[in-house]
């Protein structure tokens, strides 16, 4: 996993059991629009002004963390077009690089816009910069919000992030034409800070994520390396009581449900979507180029 364009690196890429700076850089801002290729048939979501289905995936496309054998760049891009296919018109990426992001915009057509925001890193020297993903002209690793109705307030959300090590972050925009706040988050894992590997940081940034949100006209979420919470969880301390009790999950059923399915290979459920919003539909996709299942919901707007 280690970023050799830079000279801090995490330790690896994930564990297969539980995953037991002060403020972030801003936002890179909503990215311009490209033309779709001439003779492109780009996906076309189903755009409805009653529902909006909002998709998550870490799309594990930056190769030095991991992800060099999980597919190409190509491939990656086919499997958010068929997650477009199957009604997304909001997708949230984690671990894409900028020139990935950008070509599967192009690849969906000019309607679609791309928000996105690169990963940082801090040596414990206080050097600090952006993740750079590892190949020619791939641009930076971070989080990505592609939407194909126009996004507008795009902005990064501070939270606490490793004194030394990568910090990751939270991207939110709303999504007007539907009066609908949409978050991107993707949190450390326990030993992200080079300097302090038993400092927490999933808790402070899972509170400014949901601070961050508007109440119930709202879906968020992203990879949050961290399991639901429960008696088994040694982590579950570290979510906010909020999150389950004024919001539902993706794969929750009833209010005092926690379990869900596995989104990670290892088995482990990480990756996470919460609305206020009344939910119809819960669907769990394997992309089969990522080490990270998909995640879709379906939510009334109306």
């Amino acid at each position: 996993m280690p970023p050799t364009a830079s000279p801090l690196t995490p330790r690896r890429r994930r564990r297969l059991g539980l995953f037991a700076l002060a403020s972030v850089l801003a936002v890179s801002g909503l990215l311009a629009a490209v033309l779709s290729p001439d003779g492109a048939q780009p996906a076309r979501p189903r755009i409805s002004d009653s529902t909006l289905t909002v998709a998550t995936w870490n799309m594990c496309g930056v190769r030095q963390w991991g992800c060099a054998d999980t597919g190409s760049a190509a491939a990656k891009r086919r499997a958010v077009e068929r997650l477009v296919r199957a009604g997304a018109d909001v997708v949230l990426l984690q671990e894409a690089c900028t020139t990935h992001a950008e070509s599967v915009r192009a690849a969906l057509g000019d309607s679609w816009q791309l928000a996105f925001r690169s990963y940082t890193w801090r040596t414990g020297a206080g050097h600090e910069g952006t993740v750079r993903c590892e190949g020619k002209d791939l641009g930076s690793a971070g989080i990505a919000i592609l939407s194909a109705r126009p996004l507008s307030s795009v902005r990064s959300v501070p939270s606490r992030q490793p004194v030394a090590g990568v910090g990751r972050g939270i991207l939110c925009a709303s999504v007007a034409a539907v009066d609908v706040r949409v978050c991107n988050a993707h949190l450390s894992v326990p030993d992200a800070d080079r300097a302090h590997p038993t400092w927490e940081y999933r808790d402070d940034q899972l509170r400014a994520l949901v601070a961050a949100v508007p109440g119930r006209r709202s879906v968020f979420g992203g990879d949050f390396n961290l399991n639901p919470p429960g008696a088994r969880n040694a982590s579950g301390w570290v979510w906010p009581s909020v999150a389950y009790d004024a919001y539902r999950e993706c794969d929750q059923g009833a209010a005092s449900d926690r379990s869900a399915r596995p989104t990670h290979v290892s088995g482990h459920k990480l990756d996470y979507l919460f609305t206020g919003l009344p939910k119809s539909a819960c669907t769990v996709r394997d992309t089969g180029v990522s080490d990270h299942r998909a995640l879709l919901m379906r939510v009334a707007t109306r």
